[in-house]
């Protein structure tokens, strides 16, 4: 079985096909595993309060943060169940929290409806009118979890190949051939591939020798600058404002550490690109005083981005995961990662579950 992509997500499926007892070889482009989107995140377990009821975010983020809770907790990857507040800045949120209060309890994730005692209570720096509580919304040190899935992987038998860019996947009787870069040409022969590329992920799949093309999306780039808050942060959890068109809003996070970061927005470009637009450092202000009036602006500074590997365009986006096995495209032992943007971190492990099952029919 070859993976295409050492992300998180690459390497949980490849920890979990070598652990089935495949022969598991990882193909990376870069220099070392985890490099692109897996290193450029809010390192958030999210609890799957926002997906619809039946798409593969809902069903995949459920079953993920359970498996990622327990996995950290047999392992020395360090995580903290933080719980995270939703809140409404004006009485006109307050509509729209009820919203998301009712497809939680549709979805089955538990969710609490904050009083304003315990808003002035235990956060008292946040401006809100109201509030809802996810207590299963977590942290993680997403760097020690791809070390560790890694680990698990090459204890199974997994190989890592770096420095190496699948350029084409050709459809054989004896298996798929798996054209790629590495101090020249080569090609080897898998029984099975996972494209978990990532970024890369859509224009393998449209390179793959009899894949319906026809069906995909274009890639879309929408990056996420992200900023940091310099000193103690006065929150104890996350705090999310109302979703909007495109994202989650400028929320505050907290590292292990306990310092507080914002992000992310939406800025869409034409390609991948990791450098922070500290442009946005005003509008990243005007957003965050709608729920923590008293920040500093001169804390406020520049700290990384993220890109998203969206589908379709800014107005018409593929907003569900886009995962194409052999009964989807016809080519048996392939199956396509497509889209993997949040909560793809939370559902890492569910995923491989979900690769799995596909390889397996």
């Amino acid at each position: 079985t070859l993976i295409i992509g050492a992300g998180v997500i690459g390497l949980a499926c490849a920890r979990r096909l070598a652990l089935e007892g495949q022969e598991v070889i990882i193909l990376e482009r870069n220099d070392r595993f985890g490099e692109e989107s897996s290193a450029h995140n809010s390192e958030v377990i999210h609890a799957g309060l926002y997906y619809p009821p039946g798409s593969w975010k809902a069903r995949l983020c459920a079953q993920g943060r359970a498996l990622l809770y327990d996995y950290c907790s047999d392992h020395p990857v360090s995580f903290r169940k933080t719980g995270k507040w939703i809140v409404a800045s004006s009485p006109a949120d307050v509509v729209q929290l009820e919203t998301i209060a009712l497809r939680a309890e549709k979805l089955g994730v538990p969710i609490d409806r904050v009083t304003p005692d315990r808003l002035r209570a235990e956060e008292p720096a946040l401006q809100a009118v109201a509030a809802l509580e996810s207590p299963e919304t977590g942290i993680i040190d997403s760097h020690a979890l791809m070390v560790s899935l890694l680990g698990d992987a090459e204890r199974a038998g997994a190989q890592l190949v770096t420095h190496a860019e699948v350029m084409e996947l050709v459809p054989e009787r004896a298996g798929i051939r798996v054209k790629y870069r590495q101090d020249g040409e080569h090609e080897l022969v898998a029984m099975s591939v996972v494209n978990a590329a990532g970024h890369g992920a859509v224009p393998i799949a449209l390179d793959a020798v009899g894949m319906l093309t026809g069906k995909l999306p274009p890639p879309a780039y929408a990056r996420g600058n992200y900023f940091s808050c310099r000193g103690k942060s006065p929150f104890q959890r996350l705090i999310y404002p109302i979703p909007e068109q495109g994202g989650l809003g400028i929320h505050l996070t907290l590292d292990l550490a306990g310092h507080a970061r914002f992000g992310p927005d939406v800025e869409w470009v034409e390609s991948v690109d990791y450098a922070v637009n500290a442009s946005r450092r005003e509008a990243f202000l005007q957003s965050i005083r709608r729920y923590w009036p008293e920040i500093d602006a001169e804390r406020l500074q520049p700290a990384y981005a993220g890109v998203r590997p969206w589908l379709g365009t800014p107005d018409h986006r593929h907003e569900d995961f886009m995962i194409l096995g052999p009964n989807d495209h016809g080519i048996p032992g392939l199956v396509h990662l497509l889209g993997i943007d949040s909560p793809g971190l939370t559902c890492c492990l569910s995923l491989a579950d979900a690769v799995t099952a596909m390889l397996s029919d």
